[in-house]
């Protein structure tokens, strides 16, 4: 009898060290759950804090270029603004933030031609130092139109095909004189944009600054 009580005490001692082990390692367990809990609540923080001051910088900067827009737009509005481009026709658009220098493709071109007149390259000369004095940074879109005339006698398809050519003319002579071609965009509207009745003022390659962008 004495031996089967030995033995049944020695057995709950033993379930009793068993659980007490379970207890400690379920105890460490737990507090290092809690640790690591402590330590993503502080990285949690300063996080939310980090996102905080990046919202509060971005605010800051919106208004800042907001007022810049506004401050610019309203520059515009007055008769004496002064885009910068002498001699050139040239007009702008407040809402819109661009300046457009309209040139003429009887006088850069030959007619049904591509190849920019050695008289025209000085103007572009003039243009592309503007450009690089008062926008750099800006996107420059290069847009080619022509007037109604089919295409006849040159060996472009049509007129889609001649005044997108002709703005890649400019384009490239732009790029020649320094300006990142990454800023630059090339177009052709063909006849579909006239400006006039006089076909003459239709045929005409824009260089349009982009001041928002």
């Amino acid at each position: 009898m004495r031996q089967m009580k030995n033995a049944i005490g020695i057995m709950i001692l033993a379930m009793l060290l068993v659980n007490a082990g379970c207890c400690l390692k379920w105890k460490k367990q737990y507090e290092a759950c809690e640790s690591e809990k402590a330590n993503l609540e502080t990285l949690l923080a300063s996080t939310q804090e980090s996102l905080d001051q990046c919202n509060a910088q971005r605010d800051q900067m919106a208004g800042q270029l907001g007022q810049s827009q506004m401050d610019l737009q309203e520059a515009m509005k007055k008769s004496n603004f002064n885009p910068g481009f002498a001699g050139e026709e040239t007009s702008w658009d407040p809402a819109k933030g661009t300046i457009t220098v309209t040139l003429a493709t009887d006088v850069f071109f030959d007619s049904g031609k591509v190849t920019l007149k050695s008289s025209a390259r000085s103007r572009l000369n003039r243009i592309a130092q503007v450009i690089q004095e008062k926008y750099a940074g800006k996107e420059i879109s290069i847009v080619g139109h022509t007037d109604t005339d089919p295409i006849k006698k040159s060996k472009w398809k049509d007129n889609w095909q001649l005044s997108s050519e002709r703005a890649l003319a400019v384009t490239r002579y732009l790029i020649g004189q320094g300006i990142s071609s990454k800023r630059l965009a090339a177009a052709g509207r063909s006849q579909y944009h006239p400006v006039s009745k006089q076909k003459a003022k239709n045929r005409r390659v824009e260089i349009i600054v982009h001041l928002f962008q």
